[in-house]
This record gives structure tokens, C-alpha cells and sequence, in this order.
């Protein structure tokens, strides 16, 4: 029981502190979702993937969602040529796919996704969720930061790109 406390007690202390300057950017949450990522050098891959996706007047929508969001590094970690190819028209439910499988609908805030083993995305696949050692783990990606509120939503960073 003590053990499982402390678990939780660290979890939530390296999201909190995993926040940043993020966080302090974004208290009031006045941006939405497409807004706070482009404002945001770390997201110009997820943009332009947003974009080619025709997904920005979804995520500039009323919500709430709950994006989980890969780096431009996480997308740096997929084989070369993966991201120019999905990026193509002709490859646009592909990429609609892999992008609303990083989306969860409602607003889950850190502590709720704490105690979480599975939520079911947009793309309608079930996401897998595990706390351990002090780091929350979708899928194969570790959050890095969460709880960037924002006017539509929240979106949790992670650190490689999910696939359904």
C-alpha cells in the first residue's frame, strides 16, 4: 500500500515537474489545440501532419480532446521516408489514422490518465496506459510533459509517434 502511494505520490511530482515552461505558457488554456502546437517549435512535424490530414478545424473545434503529442523528435524515430510519405495525398487515411489514434475524446488531465490502463482513441483503438518507476507510458511512448491545457483541451507530450 505504501509502496503503490509513493508510486503515485512520484508520478504525479515528475508530470508536474516534466510540465515546464509549457505549462506557464498556456495556464489560462486561451489557445486551442492547433494554436498551442504551432506556437511551438517542437510540434512544426505534428502541424504540418495535422494539416496534410485536413484535421485542423476538428482539433480547432469545440472539443474537449485529449491529444497525446509526438515530438518532431518522436518523429525523427520512425524510418526514413516514413513521415514525406504519409504526408502524400495519396496516403491521407493512413495518416488520419495514425493522427486520431493519438487523440482521446474528453479532457484527461494527468491525474485522471494516472489511473488509466486503456483508453479507447478517435481513431476507435483502445490506447494501453502504464504508470511505472515514476513515468506514464502510452503505448510504446513515455509522456514528457502534461497537462498543456488549452481552450479545447489538454495535450499530454510524448516522445514517439503510436501506431494503431
Amino acid at each position: 500500500m505504501l509502496k503503490r502511494t509513493f508510486t503515485k505520490f512520484a508520478v504525479t511530482a515528475a508530470l508536474i515537474l516534466g510540465m515546464g515552461s509549457a505549462m506557464a505558457a498556456h495556464h489560462k488554456g486561451g489557445h486551442d489545440i492547433v494554436d498551442t502546437a504551432a506556437k511551438n517549435d517542437d510540434f512544426s512535424t505534428l502541424v504540418a501532419a495535422v494539416k496534410a490530414a485536413g484535421l485542423v478545424d476538428t482539433l480547432k473545434g469545440e472539443g474537449p480532446f485529449t491529444v497525446f503529442a509526438p515530438t518532431n523528435a518522436a518523429f525523427a524515430k520512425l524510418p526514413e521516408g516514413t513521415v514525406d510519405m504519409l504526408l502524400k495525398p495519396e496516403n491521407k487515411d493512413k495518416l488520419v489514422d495514425i493522427l486520431t489514434y493519438h487523440v482521446v475524446p474528453g479532457k484527461v488531465t494527468a491525474e485522471q490518465v494516472m489511473g488509466m490502463s486503456s483508453a479507447t482513441t478517435a481513431q476507435g483503438s483502445d490506447i494501453m496506459i502504464k504508470t511505472s518507476y515514476g513515468k506514464v507510458k502510452v503505448d510504446n511512448a513515455t509522456v514528457t510533459k502534461a497537462d498543456i491545457m488549452t481552450s479545447n483541451g489538454v495535450i499530454h507530450v510524448i516522445d514517439t509517434v503510436i501506431m494503431p
